[in-house]
């Protein structure tokens, strides 16, 4: 493998290719040739599931299936089997670029065999699943109720344990719901001490007529887990009882969240909602005086302040995605630590000292430049480097001004 570094980007060129057929040879499993490889994008987290498949399928030579599709920390993994399909994927690397005509760089290794396929349920498992499934089917309202799945007596009288935060078991649901239900429209999750949705998010593909989504009563800490679920068109959605509820400051702004994900959203938490309202965030926007409505600086303070509120949001909430709308696509970004990092009551911060750019301690011109994060892309997937945060709204103090129009001009 040959590592270039050109715009900070890392490009992997394999230059002979039979070295991944040696490493197919050694993935091996009970002593048959293995052929899976484990696929990484970096700083592929910034990137819609969809999207990114999508726009890989359509530069990839051959069709591939990714398996157990998922993200860590910023990057984005899959798997898929045969050295053939891997080869093909290598040769993506840097074809495909983003809106900020950033290039996507691809890795490619020889894996075991992956989670969801070495722990594959068995033929009367999966048998036993599709029973329990089938009386949990309500026919006439095309709902599926799975609240508290682990505890259905079929399932426990035959020594069955489905946990749904397990890819081979929300694998092996999935398969059943498309195969049975493929014109689901409400699907009841409740009660599964989910705390990620990696396995569910491909539902998007499998089963993309729900409406109606009850994660009630589950695990879920960010709003960023929400976000792998953008594809589905809902209508209704309930997540009272999970941690994320009590991560905002008043229910305004947990609606407007969620909203960001579900813009087609009704109903959330059994409450009406009010009708999408759209905003183009792309298109400057000018206030203009109005004799009835214009309040001079009360409308500029009421914009900022809303401004604030979203912005904060997002930040606290780990969902830095949504942010991508509040910066220019050429803006920069740098981090400042203003602290001697020898300091020891300030440890924790040792990770981040590599990336300070105090402009009044570095010297190297070419760090200067180098840690100076440029396009809106790169600014959150930074941001999405920081320790967590929960801002104090109340405890702003913003300048502004602005400038009035004569009349008669």
């Amino acid at each position: 493998a040959k590592w270039h570094n050109e715009g900070h980007i890392h490009i992997t060129v394999w230059r002979d290719r039979k070295l991944l057929k040696r490493q197919m040879g050694e993935n091996t499993q009970d002593g048959t040739p293995g052929s899976w490889f484990k696929i990484t994008i970096p700083c592929g987290g910034k990137y819609d599931k969809t999207w990114l498949v999508n726009s890989i399928q359509d530069h990839c030579s051959v069709p591939f299936t990714p398996v157990d599709f998922h993200y860590v920390k910023n990057q984005a993994r899959f798997f898929v089997q045969d050295a053939g399909i891997a080869s093909a994927l290598k040769d993506v690397s840097y074809k495909i670029c983003d809106e900020e005509n950033q290039k996507i760089s691809i890795f490619v290794i020889a894996s075991n065999v992956p989670y969801s396929v070495r722990y594959k349920l068995k033929p009367k498992e999966m048998k036993q699943l599709k029973l329990t499934m089938h009386k949990r089917y309500d026919v006439s309202h095309e709902a599926l109720d799975l609240q508290s799945l682990r505890f259905d007596p079929d399932l426990v009288g035959h020594d069955i344990d489905i946990i749904l935060n397990r890819r081979n078991c929300m694998a092996a649901t999935l398969q059943i719901i498309e195969e049975n239900f493929p014109e689901l429209l409400s699907l009841n999750l409740s009660n599964n001490k989910l705390y990620q949705l990696d396995g569910l998010s491909d539902i998007i593909q499998m089963v993309p007529t729900v409406k109606i989504l009850n994660l009630s009563k589950n695990e879920l800490t960010l709003v960023w887990e929400l976000n792998k679920m953008k594809g589905l068109k809902l209508e209704e959605l309930w997540l009272d009882g999970n941690p994320l509820c009590n991560t905002f400051p008043d229910q305004s702004t947990y609606i407007s969240a969620i909203k960001d994900c579900f813009p087609k959203l009704l109903r959330l938490d059994g409450q009406e909602l009010s009708p999408p309202v759209t905003v183009d965030t792309d298109t400057p926007y000018l206030i203009k005086p109005c004799k009835e409505s214009y309040k001079g600086s009360e409308t500029l303070k009421s914009l900022v302040l809303q401004f604030l509120q979203q912005y904060y949001l997002m930040y606290d909430s780990g969902d830095h995605q949504g942010l991508l709308g509040a910066y220019h696509h050429e803006a920069c970004f740098s981090l400042t630590i203003p602290f001697n990092p020898e300091d020891q009551a300030l440890s924790s911060l040792c990770g981040y000292f590599k990336e300070s750019r105090n402009m009044k301690k570095l010297k190297d011109p070419y760090l200067w430049v180098q840690l100076l994060k440029h396009t809106k892309r790169d600014i959150v997937c930074s941001l999405g480097m920081l320790p967590k945060t929960q801002h104090d709204l109340s405890s702003f103090v913003v300048d502004m001004w602005f400038q009035t129009v004569p009349s008669g001009q």
